[in-house]
């Protein structure tokens, strides 16, 4: 299956930036930069050997009406590489993620789903290899529980506001939301710590005790905000 809805070239720019970049090295940019974008609870299904990054789809997901509306439609207007990106406030009682999203978002090339909430049929997407993350896990079907209120509005995943289109790094770590007006400042600042820290590592192959190696790199100002 192809995927009609392709990245578009400011998609792709953007996430291309924070290529060979992990989400400890995004974070402590974020933490520079003074920004909030650490996704509290919301953990990896399985220790991916890969960072994710993409454009986040945004969902907002509330109690079910009668008769109750839709729960995964959404899911053909998402682009290639997109991150989907579920607030389900939380609710670990019903999940709005199954293998049949998994195997839909994976033909389609969609990159990963987050959830604050909770998934299910998680065998499919750890055969599949298809990244979610998520607060937890749960079998009880969210179908007639809760619904899409809407899509590509503001929503909240472990305690971080997501604005439809910013930027998801994740891995085998967690997740972090970068604000897509910050994403180039964020970058290059993960990248200037990631030099700096790559130089520690270096000098105390090279012999420098940790204490020296530190001092000179400045270690302890490496993430403290400007």
């Amino acid at each position: 299956m192809t995927n009609p809805r392709k990245a578009s070239a400011g998609d792709r720019e953007l996430v291309e930036l924070f290529a060979g970049l992990d989400t400890p090295a995004v974070s402590d940019a974020m933490d520079k930069l003074g920004l909030h974008g650490q996704a509290l609870g919301i953990m990896p299904l399985a220790d991916y050997p890969q960072t994710v990054v993409g454009p986040a789809y945004t969902v907002q997901y509330v109690p079910a009406t009668v008769p109750a509306g839709s729960v995964g439609d959404f899911i053909d207007d998402v682009a290639e590489g997109d991150v989907i990106v579920l607030d389900n406030d939380g609710r670990a009682d019903c999940t709005v993620w199954g293998d049949i999203l998994t195997q839909y978002a994976g033909l389609r090339g969609i990159a990963a789903t987050v959830i604050d909430g909770v998934c299910r049929d998680v065998g499919r997407a750890l055969g599949d290899n298809y990244p979610l993350f998520t607060a937890g896990r749960f079998m009880r079907t969210g179908k007639d529980r809760v619904q899409v209120e809407s899509v590509n509005a503001t929503v909240t995943v472990g305690t971080v506001r997501v604005a439809a289109r910013d930027i998801v790094v994740a891995d085998a770590n967690g997740v972090v939301i970068v604000p897509r007006g910050r994403a180039r400042e964020v970058a290059e600042t993960a990248r200037r710590i990631e030099a700096a820290e790559a130089g520690i590592r270096e000098r105390i192959a090279q012999g420098a005790t940790l204490g020296e190696a530190r001092a000179a790199l400045g270690y302890h100002t490496l993430q403290r905000k400007s």
